[in-house]
């Protein structure tokens, strides 16, 4: 059987599963969440392992940015799903007298899962716990990148769930391209912006909803006012979590000129404090994707503008925490997401001159703020538009479920986390219950007389 006989198969036994209704009976929800919790846990040491060879990732790491908060997520799903998933009785105007109205939550079907690689673990299964607690059926194409990740989840679920209710299918680019060619009913994917955008016009062939988590280059604005030490402790952890392959990690700051050089100071003592001296030698700080992100990294590296760090080591795929100074917008490391561990700094003086520079770009994924000053943090916030971020801190926003996480514009569109990612995944029918007594006439032909009556109630 060739690839395309697979996914035909695995595709139709999904739809026909759903079509069972099985998924939509709650305690089977449920239980296949629980079931999820426990094959997690039983494959921790194996997911660790398998992070550390993908991505360099330390036990914490791996724990803290991917395991710990897929579980974490499940049980917040496990507490609230029978609240989400309740009918919801809703007022019904006087114009449909004598009615009850309700909205029923339920399941889109068969739902397609597309994840990265720079988390593999939690932006496979965070979207894919949301898509099974809201009851649909689901198949799951991981990152080839992340091939020891991926080939992990798909042990994980493989092996422990029937494939015609969720499925992996690690493949080759034109099997994934022939995947896309199918009918779901829901996609959702997290990736790049180019690859969004071949996914939506995929979609729209058969008109399927999607969500797209994409990225951007997300500003970090540091004001004068506030304890800059906190400040750059925050930043330095935010930017080299995963050694900045994370897609809401500050890409640049812009930072006033009077702390500028305070900033600087502080950033590269806590570059230090975290990660030492000789950081290629940390088993705590991760390593570049392949070969390919890593040239891509360091031809953005200008030796001019080089502050701080710019090591490699393409053998280990090792690139150091890098601070490049007096960076304008027409640098290289400005014109795309940078997307590893390469910091640009940009000065300013006018806060209205950061915010114009920044509303002439993409929308970001996120956005950041450092400041004690209330004027400053509700200028930048009302004044510019991104998908989320933090006041003072960076990257802890996504830690919340009780906000959705989620673009704008080339960022993305949609939003999941908590009850977010169960709204994500269902689709709400709206139902009238109209009574047969009394019938009213005014709606129903010939219209002669009753106009002004229509007008009354229809104010």
């Amino acid at each position: 059987m060739d690839n395309r006989e697979y996914i035909d198969l695995i595709v139709n036994k999904q739809k026909a599963f759903f079509n069972l209704n099985s998924t939509k009976d709650i305690y089977f929800r449920i239980e296949q969440l629980d079931k999820l919790k426990n094959i997690i846990l039983e494959y921790e040491d194996l997911i660790i392992d398998s992070l550390y060879k993908d991505l360099g990732k330390s036990p914490f790491e791996s724990y803290s940015t991917e395991i710990g908060m897929v579980l974490s997520e499940i049980s917040h799903a496990q507490k609230n799903i029978k609240n989400w998933s309740k009918v919801k009785k809703v007022k019904t105007p006087l114009t449909n007298f004598k009615a009850k109205s309700y909205i029923y939550p339920e399941p889109y079907g068969n739902v397609l899962i597309i994840s990265p690689w720079n988390y593999p673990l939690q932006l496979t299964l965070a979207p894919l716990l949301g898509a099974i607690a809201a009851g649909n059926t689901a198949l799951i194409k991981p990152s080839s990148s992340s091939l020891h990740t991926s080939n992990t989840i798909e042990k994980m679920i493989n092996e422990n769930f029937p494939e015609e209710f969720i499925h992996v299918i690690n493949m080759d680019s034109k099997s994934a391209d022939y995947l896309l060619d199918k009918k779901f009913d829901y996609i959702f994917y997290t990736g790049s912006v180019s690859v969004g955008k071949l996914i939506m016009e995929k979609a729209s062939k058969h008109l399927t909803p999607i969500t797209l988590e994409l990225g951007g280059k997300s500003p970090c604005i540091v004001d004068k006012e506030g304890n800059i030490d906190i400040f750059a402790k925050r930043i330095v952890w935010g930017k080299f979590l995963n050694a900045g392959q994370t897609c809401v990690a500050p890409d640049y700051v812009y930072v006033h000129k009077d702390i500028k050089d305070k900033l600087i100071e502080n950033i590269v003592k806590y570059i230090e404090y975290f990660y030492g001296k000789n950081i290629k030698y940390n088993d705590e700080y991760p390593r570049i994707i392949n070969k390919k992100q890593f040239n891509r990294l360091i031809s953005l590296i200008d030796e001019n503008k080089l502050i701080y760090g710019g090591d490699s080591d393409l053998e280990s795929l090792y690139i150091s925490p890098t601070i490049m100074d007096n960076i304008t917008w027409d640098d290289p490391v400005m014109e795309d997401e940078i997307f590893g561990p390469i910091l640009p700094l940009l000065e300013y003086e006018s806060i209205v001159q950061v915010i114009e520079e920044i509303k002439k770009r993409p929308r970001p994924l996120a956005l950041y703020v450092f400041s004690t000053n209330p004027k400053v943090v509700t200028k930048v916030i009302n004044s510019l538009s991104f998908g989320g971020g933090c006041i003072n801190d960076t990257v802890m926003h996504l830690a919340n479920p009780h906000m959705p996480f989620g673009g704008i514009g080339n960022s993305g569109m949609g939003a999941y986390h908590g009850e977010y990612s169960f709204h994500t995944f269902t689709h709400y029918k709206s139902i009238l219950d109209k009574s047969l007594s009394p019938d009213v006439d005014t709606r129903y032909p010939p219209y002669k007389g009753k106009l002004k009556w229509v007008k009354k109630f229809m104010k």
